[in-house]
């Protein structure tokens, strides 16, 4: 700062210097060029006769030329500023010092200079040099001051603009050592409070994160080590018995080798999904028609609880780019979860429309049944997520199904969003981008 500050009052000085001299030269020179012109024409005219200087000293020139002026004077010099005319009551020292300078030119070939002064000229040489000395002490002076002043400005500035970083700094190194969702106050609605407000958020972020790691290590743990504690049970008792194996004893144990085997390949469906490495052999599809033979292959299931279930949409085609594969992945689980959850005689809306303002055509799932609290939603998409902790693994699945939908709609360039109530039911809305039809 006190550099810059520095720098700055220099450039102004020799700035001002220049800009000065400038005006000064302009205001001495206006009323003078008649002058000069005519006393340099003479010369130049005496020059090219003579091919030289020589015998410059014995020339006459008219008064009335130069000589308008109070004590005018004028001093001719060659192009290495030996004297070699003069005219006038002025010292040559005083001519050279103060008065008004010009250039003689022969061919475009300086061949030597003039100096006119006159009381004028030299009164104001005189204010020109005072004024340049003066405004240079002046601005020296001034930079002079101002750097301290700068530098206490500077220290000043850098302290309250630290300070907000300063009360951070612990909570960041705080955040550094582990401690995840440590919070820091916000005490301005400035760009720092903005800063504190996004550490706030990245360290809750980042507490949840950490949770949800810990849960799903727990929750993968969990899953895979009941169904190997039962086979492996029933293993050591069909084992400790010492009898042949009937083909209904093993059934048990394959049920448990297919959930097993089910659950590892939902967990590295998601985790290649979530990794942005499931392979998607997108297409122009026609989501109505498809749509419609997902519904009918699920209805079945929905005949033994006596549910209504019902497709609404319009006799125009929706045409989506998508998998097929995948999208019937998405709403075979989103259907299926209707169905399961919703109570007998209740209902099950499929219903399909298209925005043509944003550009995507949107699915419905709607059902009759228990509803979701509203402190569960956030994170009904989080994987081994379940809303009732007493539900059985059995009757509730992995805990995986939405979580991959998720993943498999966001892979889609779609969106996934839920509405629920309590007592109501709940509504599954899948929007995926339009395409042209083929």
């Amino acid at each position: 700062m006190a550099a810059l500050v520095l720098s700055m009052g220099l450039l102004f000085v020799f700035l001002t210097q220049v800009v000065v001299s400038a005006v000064f030269q302009y205001a001495m020179t206006v009323d003078r060029t008649d002058e000069l012109n005519r006393l340099s024409a003479k010369f130049t005219e005496y020059y090219a006769d003579h091919e030289s200087w020589t015998g410059v000293d014995q020339i006459s020139i008219p008064s009335e030329q130069w000589n308008r002026y109070r004590d005018a004077s004028f001093l001719l010099v060659n192009e290495r500023q030996i004297s070699l005319y003069s005219a006038g009551s002025a010292e040559e020292g005083l001519m050279r010092g103060l008065g008004l300078h010009s250039q003689v030119k022969y061919k475009d070939v300086v061949i030597g200079g003039l100096y006119y002064y006159d009381r004028e000229v030299g009164t104001v040489a005189k204010a020109r040099k005072g004024v340049k000395s003066s405004v240079t002490v002046l601005l020296l002076v001034g930079a002079l001051l101002l750097v301290p002043v700068a530098l206490l400005a500077a220290y000043w500035l850098s302290r309250r603009f630290t300070a907000p970083l300063k009360r951070l700094l612990p909570f960041i190194e705080r955040l550094g050592r582990g401690e995840l969702g440590v919070q820091t106050e916000i005490l301005t609605r400035d760009e720092y409070g903005t800063v504190a407000q996004a550490f706030n958020e990245l360290s809750e972020k980042l507490r949840r994160g950490e949770e949800v790691r810990r849960k799903l290590v727990a929750d993968v743990s969990h899953e895979l080590r009941t169904p190997i504690t039962i086979i492996r049970g029933k293993l050591d008792l069909l084992q400790q018995e010492g009898q042949a194996v009937e083909p209904e004893t093993l059934l048990p144990l394959q049920d448990e080798f297919i959930r097993l085997t089910r659950l590892v390949d939902d967990l590295h469906q998601l985790s290649l999904a979530e990794a942005g490495q499931l392979l998607l052999e997108q297409k122009v599809l026609n989501l109505t028609s498809l749509m419609e033979r997902i519904v009918d292959r699920l209805t079945l299931n929905g005949e033994t609880k006596s549910l209504n279930i019902t497709f609404n949409h319009n006799a125009e085609a929706c045409f989506v780019m998508a998998d097929p594969h995948r999208i019937t992945q998405i709403f075979v689980n989103l259907i299926g979860n209707a169905i399961r959850y919703t109570p007998e005689k209740g209902a099950v809306s499929i219903t399909i429309r298209q925005d043509h303002a944003a550009r995507e055509a949107e699915v419905t799932v709607t059902d009759t049944g228990p509803g979701i609290a509203p402190e569960h939603l956030p994170y009904l998409f989080n994987r081994f997520y379940r809303t009732d902790d007493a539900r059985t693994r059995h009757s509730g699945g992995t805990g995986l199904g939405l979580a991959i939908a998720k993943e498999l709609v966001e892979a889609h360039q779609g969106r996934i969003l839920v509405n629920s109530n309590l007592g109501q039911g709940t509504a599954f809305i899948v929007r995926l981008p339009l395409a042209e039809a083929d």
